[in-house]
């Protein structure tokens, strides 16, 4: 029999409530993507406003919905934590540490997830056990 620690709840907990909160910023980025008129967002890598505005809804929507159900949630961590560093050290430069401080603990739990992976209440988990038979 195996056992389910609390640890797991923990993850688990962690997963969705971080992925679900992240998922309250990048959603409304969609529908400034397809919005009507040119798109204004920060430009950090002078690839354009459109593109990164497009990664920034990769990160904040797809990835998170990877985070939130475990499925390669350590891999899905990274291009979070780089927009999250990039809100907090690009597009908030200027401003106080009151608004660099929730992409930097957002960064910090996602740090969390990569280095603690998905825990046993995920995608990843049931993938490697069905494998092990």
């Amino acid at each position: 029999m195996k056992t389910i620690s609390l640890n797991d709840f923990g993850l688990l907990l962690i997963r969705l409530l971080a992925g679900g909160m992240m998922l309250t910023h990048g959603i409304p980025k969609i529908g400034r993507l397809l919005g009507e008129g040119p798109v204004k967002f920060a430009d950090p890598f002078g690839l354009g406003p459109e593109i990164s505005l497009g990664m920034a809804i990769f990160a904040e929507v797809l990835c998170s919905g990877l985070v939130m159900i475990g499925f390669k949630a350590r891999w899905a961590t990274i291009p979070l934590m780089m927009t999250m560093l990039v809100a907090a050290f690009y597009a908030h430069w200027d401003d106080p540490f009151a608004k660099k401080e929730l992409p930097l603990l957002y960064f910090a739990v996602f740090l969390g997830i990569l280095m603690a992976g998905s825990g046993k209440f995920s995608v990843d988990y049931w993938l490697r056990s069905k494998n092990s038979i």
